[in-house]
This record gives C-alpha cells, structure tokens and sequence, in this order.
C-alpha cells in the first residue's frame, strides 16, 4: 500500500506540475522569529485567541498586583524601616479576602472558558465527515459515505524517496506540488481537502500508538487513541481558501517530527469537483487541476 501511494502520489505531482503552480494562498504556516498565533481561519480558532488574550490580562494584572505587594512588603517592612516587628497570628478581613479573591478570579475565567470548550466539543452534524488515523508515521484519511481514501506522507519522507532531509530531489518534488523550500516538513504529498463555509467533522483516532490530529490556523487539536474514535469539527470561514498545516502534537516515537498535516481549503464548487475527480480515479488527485481561475 505504502509503495502504491508513493507512485502513485509523484505521477500526479509530476503531471500536474506543467500545467499548474500552487494556485491556493499559503495562509496557516509556522512564521520564521513570529511570536502570535497563526490567523484564525474558523470561530472556534478566533474564540480561543480571544480567551487567551483576556487570560494575558488577567494573568498580567495577577503578577504587577504580587509584585506590588512584594515591593510594598520589603520597602515597608525591612529590618531598617520596622525594627520592631509586629506580633500577631490572624487577619480574619485578610484571609476572607485573599480566599475570595481567587474564586472569584476562577469563576470569571470559567465563565468565558466554559463556553470556549462546550463549543469545541459539541459536535455538529457534519457536513463532510472524513476519518483519519494515525500511523507510523503518515495519516490516513477515509471520506466517509464517499468511497474515498488515501494515504498522506510528507514529501521528503523515506516513503517519498527522501531520508527527511532537504535534497535537491525533494526540492524539486516540493516545487512540483507548487511549495517552496520553506513549505519543507510541512508539506505532504496529499492533503486533506475540505470545502469553505461547510460543517468538518473528523474522526481521529490511531492505529499503532497514541498521535494527535493539530491544525493551528483552525483552533483543533484531537488525540488519536488505538481502539477508540474521537472527533473534532470546524469549518472554514468563507473567503480564507487556502493552504493550512498542521502537525501530529502526540509523541509518537521516533519519527514524530515527519509527519505533518495539509488542509486544502477551496470553495464548494471546486470541492465537489475535486471529490468527482478523485473517487472517479479511485484514489486522490491534485487538487490544484479543477481549481478555478
């Protein structure tokens, strides 16, 4: 199967190469010296940067109020200034309130977080359904209902031709899916392919050892568990077509760091193209070939 996927895989990168260049924008990727999120490309990636920057404020006044009250302490109560010091072994006003203070802080974060949570894990009635699982060390995805599935490794992987290195075979393999240098250990020689505007639902689970299906740009982060199915959903605001990776966020074993992920984001029109296209060859095709000019 590995070896059927591999051929089969480079014959449609080559063939498609002539005729097109990687016409989705390369949106969700890592970002050399960045230091924020990757951009929100779904509600449920936008309601998480948004709980994590009301918890950069709420942690940020926490730590200016302690580092306060230290300063207070020391400057106010050094051996120099209270020679003296005072003798006394409750503060009732003190311990309600520095009790209260905490819950207080908890139920407020709660409040926000809670309803973060219950949305990512609520799952909706999908409107493509796609069961991954995770090996060692690729991802297989099955559209289900569709009679629809493959195989994705990254380019530059032993089950490429690579060694997980950067050669110039595997720069010219990435050049004919349309990436570039940079798109290295991100890029895979299939990626999953989901339409904008519509419900995902995935099915993630593993069938080896544990591994962990991560999209950044899409708030999703799911382990996968041999013997069990989870699942996690999104769905791709209209207008952010485009490229997306990912990365299996599971320690996995040794080659862990190769096996990422890639979402192709089209309109709903180019999707179901692309789905004719690819259960009509039985297998994946290049979706750059029914996109839309």
């Amino acid at each position: 199967m590995r070896t059927k996927t591999m051929l089969t895989a480079l014959a449609g990168l080559i063939a498609g190469a002539p005729a097109f260049a990687q016409d989705l924008p390369i949106i969700g990727t890592p970002v050399q010296g960045g230091l924020n999120f990757q951009p929100a490309a779904t509600e449920l990636a936008r309601d998480m940067q948004w709980l994590d920057g009301l918890l950069v404020i709420i942690i940020s006044v926490i730590t200016l109020l302690v580092t306060g009250l230290l300063a207070f302490a020391i400057v106010r109560y050094n051996r120099r200034s209270n020679p003296t010091p005072s003798r006394f072994t409750h503060n009732s006003p003190l311990e309600i309130a520095w009790t209260l203070g905490p819950i207080m802080v908890l139920v407020f974060i709660g409040a926000f977080s809670l309803p973060v949570l219950f949305k990512q894990q609520e799952i909706p009635e999908g409107d493509v359904v796609i069961k991954v699982t995770g090996y060692q060390w690729y991802w297989g995805y099955e559209y289900v209902g569709e009679d629809l599935s493959y195989e994705s490794f990254m380019i530059g992987s032993p089950a490429t031709g690579g060694d997980n290195r950067l050669t110039p075979a595997v720069v010219e393999q990435l050049q004919e899916a349309g990436y570039s240098e940079d798109e290295f250990l991100l890029a895979t020689d299939t990626a999953v392919v989901v339409p904008s505007g519509a419900t995902i639902v995935m099915q993630v689970t593993g069938a080896d050892v544990i591994h962990s299906w991560t999209v950044p740009a899409f708030g999703v982060k799911q382990d996968g568990i041999p013997g069990r199915l989870a699942e996690l959903w999104f769905e791709v605001d209209e207008g952010n077509e485009g490229v997306y990776f990912g990365q299996c966020s599971e320690l996995c074993g040794i080659a862990h760091a190769y096996m990422p992920i890639t979402v192709k984001v089209v309109t709903p029109a180019e999707y179901d193209a692309w789905l004719a296209a690819s259960k009509e060859e039985g297998y994946y095709t290049d979706v750059r070939a029914v996109l839309t000019n």
